[in-house]
């Protein structure tokens, strides 16, 4: 089994060590080069041979964005993930690093670097993991799964992630172990098969389209949309995970590319052909009928899965407004979110679609959405705009 290797790019050596204490600190993953600017990491990358980079932004010399351009000009194919301070200052700038390349972010938390930086290191490891592992294996590596990852973080302890504030201090840290039947059972999903759920009724005219993704997701979205098919007529409404104040930023970055108008959700709208509403972070997107017109309802109601927005609470409403004249969509994501709703879809007689294991970078929530027979079809994400796109064409009139 091997190691996913990390190479950390931050200005601040404090932040190198406290980052590089939660990696090191994780069994399957290890620091393999630290750098302090863009330009030492471009140096550190053809030596170390990282599966993955966790980049700040601002750095002297050359910072993330120059990073990012220099990376793609260079064709530099190793995945980043942005963990910067300047992400809750700026959602255009985090925008920007999606749309040179970064594969996701994290945003630093507020306050005392060392004292919160805990509060981040579950979504750090859970990111490294999925990207890192996916990028391993098309190395010939043979690394843990996520899933592995994510049993291990338990074990973690928030006090094994504080360091000492004095950067040049290295007290060393014991990595808790697993044994390895434990590790084995990790790395061979159990594939079972679907569950059979028998529709109440035929589907019938495509009338809204609903996705639902998480990790991975905003490049995967930028794929979908920027292929979807200009022609098409029914609205969408989209689930992306994504912490409060980004969702705003991201959908104008994807309305640059898509030939449909995206934009945030805005409770009390009247829904709209041709729009795709993406769910504002901290929100839960649901539809509500009135007078035969359908219209955007926001609710800060409890977190379903974990997550606020959640797929879950979308598919349900989804199904009990439009029964079987709706298409529904689960993507790449980590955990379950949006499977058991959207086997509902499916019963009340909705078309739907799921995105395939070779082409999520985290084959969770699409492989529990099809075990739970909500997904008539298994789609890779290059075909999934011309997928949905022939489905909505195909089914627009009854």
């Amino acid at each position: 089994m091997d190691d996913i290797s990390v190479l950390i790019c931050d200005d601040s050596a404090l932040m190198r060590n406290l980052i590089g204490r939660i990696i090191d600190g994780t069994e399957g993953m290890n620091v393999v080069a630290k750098a302090s600017n863009g330009q030492q990491a471009l140096e550190k990358i053809e030596e170390s041979k990282p599966d993955i980079i966790v980049l700040d932004i601002e750095m002297p010399i050359m910072n993330g964005i120059e990073f990012l351009k220099a990376r793609k000009e260079k064709k530099i194919k190793v995945p980043v993930v942005v963990l910067s301070s300047v992400a809750t200052k700026g959602a255009a700038i985090t925008m920007q690093a999606l749309e040179l390349g970064a594969a996701d972010f994290i945003t630093k938390p507020a306050g005392s670097v060392s004292a919160d930086i805990s509060e981040v290191a579950d979504q750090l490891i859970d990111m490294l993991a999925s990207y890192g592992s996916q990028y391993a294996r098309r190395q010939g590596k043979v690394p843990y799964i996520p899933e592995f990852f994510q049993k291990q973080r338990k074990l973690l302890k928030a006090e094994s992630f504080v360091a000492n504030k004095k950067a040049d201090e290295n007290i060393p840290v014991q990595k808790p172990k697993l044994d390895l039947a434990q590790i084995t059972s990790f790395n061979t999903i159990e594939k079972k098969d679907p569950v059979v759920v028998k529709p109440l009724r035929d589907g019938g005219k495509i009338e809204v389209i609903a996705i639902g993704i998480s990790t991975g997701g905003p490049n995967a979205l930028r794929d979908v949309f920027k292929m979807i098919d200009p022609r098409l007529k029914q609205p969408i409404l989209v689930v992306q995970h994504m912490p409060k104040g980004f969702t705003k930023a991201f959908a104008e970055s994807l309305d640059k590319i898509c030939p449909l108008s995206v934009k945030e959700a805005e409770d009390g709208e009247k829904i709209k052909d041709a729009t795709v509403y993406i769910a504002p972070g901290d929100n839960h997107i649901t539809v509500e009928e009135k007078g035969g017109e359908r219209f955007v309802r926001l609710t800060h109601d409890p977190q379903r899965n974990g997550h606020r927005p959640s797929a879950d609470v979308m598919f349900e409403s989804i199904a009990a407004v439009y029964k079987n004249h709706a298409l529904g969509v689960i993507m790449t994501g980590m955990g379950r979110d949006g499977a058991a709703e959207l086997a509902e879809m499916r019963k009340q007689g909705a078309w739907t679609l799921g995105q395939d294991e070779e082409s999520s970078i985290v084959y969770g929530m699409p492989r529990v959405g099809w075990e739970m027979g909500g997904v008539q079809k298994q789609v890779p994400l290059m075909k999934m705009a011309d997928e949905i796109s022939a489905l909505a064409r195909e089914h627009l009139t009854a």
